[in-house]
């Protein structure tokens, strides 16, 4: 290459990094759409709505929460890559549809590694392994015991493939049993059949058992988290307990992503804000109540959680497709 193509070449390249710094900077001149794939007062859209108040302060342009509810949150992601990539459309989402909706939904239409730009983790979520309160053991090792005989253990969930389905699968394959998989058509029913002594035991959200341990009708036995979850801070960890190895976690999460092809400029002052408004107290105790705890980072750890995850859940639907 000659010195002059060498130097045209270079001018080009920075003619277009300033063109794309300036058009970061004008950023944002229109309203933000935020693509929720629950309906309004779910858990997810109730995160998305006290992430976008402070967000919209912050960028100066209102942040419309659109809720596009459908197959466990992956309508609302086709429909924010379906706009393209105008660094107007983002989506705050739970962790199923970045992890394990590519191995159980065909014709998904996307691929997370490809179409997706990490923003940031928002909150995340354990669940609690949690039987009535007549149930024969007080801890994991006990509830391990009894489930020596295969499928002498209960448990019920929302169906196959759904959170507390492949966290009772994780669970049950580290601690070296078999449980009976019960499928219900929602959480208050698992909750019910727990209570009336219909099933042995259901991994839930912490709020959801909390109300019922504190009226002396559930116990929780232990929580998924790698840490104690401060909902619940007595409630012991499940990793390193009665075998289980030390780094055993399963936990729920909600996540601030974008289309692939959006202004890495524009996602850096997304994650910038983001961590801000999650390190708020205010912010960090409204999340807490409604069983949240807020995770700031940066995109390349929400890159790094969406990676390990599909892989940990990955194995988990092969064995229980095997098993099948």
């Amino acid at each position: 290459m000659t010195d002059l193509r060498r130097s045209l070449a270079l001018a080009s390249i920075l003619a277009g990094t300033v063109a794309t710094a300036a058009a970061a900077q004008n950023w944002p001149s229109e309203p933000l759409h935020v693509f929720v794939g629950f309906p309004a007062g779910s858990s997810p859209d109730t995160i998305a709505r006290i992430v976008a108040e402070p967000l919209a302060e912050a960028i100066g342009q209102p942040v419309v929460v659109e809720n596009k509810p459908g197959a466990g949150g992956v309508i609302a992601i086709q429909q924010m890559l379906a706009r393209g990539n105008d660094d107007y459309s983002i989506g705050i989402n739970i962790n199923g549809p970045l992890t394990t909706a590519p191995r159980l939904i065909p014709d998904l239409g996307y691929d997370p590694a490809a179409d997706i730009a990490p923003v940031g983790l928002i909150a995340t979520s354990p669940l609690v392994l949690a039987v009535g309160a007549d149930f024969p053991a007080d801890d994991i090792q006990g509830f391990i015991d009894a489930a020596a005989e295969p499928e002498a253990i209960s448990y019920g969930s929302v169906g196959e493939g759904s959170g507390a389905h492949l966290t009772a699968e994780l669970f049950a394959d580290a601690a070296g049993v078999q449980l009976f998989h019960i499928p219900f058509q929602s959480y208050a029913e698992v909750t019910t059949s727990i209570l009336g002594g219909e099933i042995d035991s259901g991994f839930m959200a912490p709020s959801a058992a909390l109300p019922h341990v504190e009226a002396g009708t559930m116990k929780m036995l232990g929580v998924t988290s790698a840490e104690p979850f401060a909902q619940v801070p007595d409630v012991p960890v499940m990793a390193g307990q009665a075998g289980l190895p030390e780094d055993f976690r399963a936990e729920l999460w909600n996540a601030m992503i974008a289309p692939a092809g959006t202004d890495p400029a524009i996602v850096e002052r997304l994650n910038t804000e983001l961590n801000t408004i999650l390190n708020d107290p205010e912010v960090r105790d409204q999340l807490l109540a409604i069983g949240w705890q807020a995770q700031p980072g940066t995109p390349e750890d929400l890159a790094q959680r969406i990676t390990g995850d599909t892989a940990m859940w990955g194995g988990v639907i092969d064995r229980t497709q095997a098993a099948n």
